[in-house]
């Protein structure tokens, strides 16, 4: 909200699909806002307010500016928390840092962490705003978390399955031991890079396989990581073109292991 880059049309698209999807939870990785301004959070609220399912957020680099992580308790809710969704395990982590576009999650908040993740669980999913790995395409590296080791071996030790982060603008899954780290496209916005489109991610839970396909407003979508949680095994996955080719100039296809 705020942004010169905001389409309404595609966050109403969105919100029609989300409700036709009617999915268990929707969890949002940040950047509500532009500047973090009041009226920025109520304008995203009145959106979000229109969401039939239950919407998990966590606050973004954005949202933290001009103090705006007051509003977000307020608005929003907390900045740190733990639910169960149907035997999944989601816990969200502020990674912002005030007016900064760099983040970090802090030691003292590992110990935290760890404890809600010592729960029975089918699935653990962990959600922040900043990415832990690099993602290509993005240009030069600046802002993933700045304790990124160590928090990737907090999550790895916790038995956490899957991260979902943003702020990068461009969807890709990294897959590290067992751990799946999945960051979000831009779903409303034009801030993208090379040919990349408006997109979010949707997750499918189905037994001990798990599904993470990028959807695509007013249609299409495809799988980006199909796993199984037992065996470890990845079936099809299709990640984004270079950047910097259109998506019928790939020289690689899609990859089967």
């Amino acid at each position: 909200m705020g942004s010169p880059y905001f389409v309404p049309n595609l966050m109403n698209r969105v919100i029609v699909e989300l409700n036709e999807l009617s999915p268990d939870a929707v969890v949002c990785t940040g950047d509500l806002t532009n500047e973090g301004y009041r009226q920025e959070y109520k304008n995203w609220v009145a959106y979000a307010q229109r969401i039939e399912s239950p919407v998990l957020t966590v606050c973004g680099n954005h949202d933290a500016r001009n103090v705006g992580y007051l509003h977000f308790e307020e608005l929003i809710g907390p900045r740190h928390w733990a639910v169960d969704v149907r035997g999944v395990r989601i816990v969200g982590v502020d990674s912002s840092e005030p007016d900064l576009n760099e983040g970090q999650v802090g030691r003292e908040r590992y110990d935290w962490i760890r404890q809600q993740f010592d729960v029975p669980a089918d699935l653990k999913i962990f959600c922040l705003h900043h990415h832990l790995i690099a993602v290509p395409g993005t240009g030069r590296e600046r802002s993933t978390v700045a304790d990124a080791g160590d928090l990737l071996e907090v999550l790895i030790e916790a038995g956490v399955n899957i991260v979902l982060s943003g702020h990068k603008h461009v969807p890709y899954v990294w897959r590290i031991e067992d751990l799946y780290v999945a960051t979000a496209g831009t779903v409303a916005s034009l801030r993208l890079r090379g040919y990349t489109r408006p997109c979010y991610n949707v997750l499918e839970i189905d037994g001990d396989e798990v599904k993470i396909l990028r959807k695509f407003p007013f249609g299409g979508s495809n799988v980006i990581a199909h796993f199984s949680l037992s065996t470890g095994a990845q079936y099809h996955r299709e990640l984004e073109p270079p950047v910097g080719l259109r998506a019928g100039e790939r020289t690689v296809g899609p990859t089967e292991r």
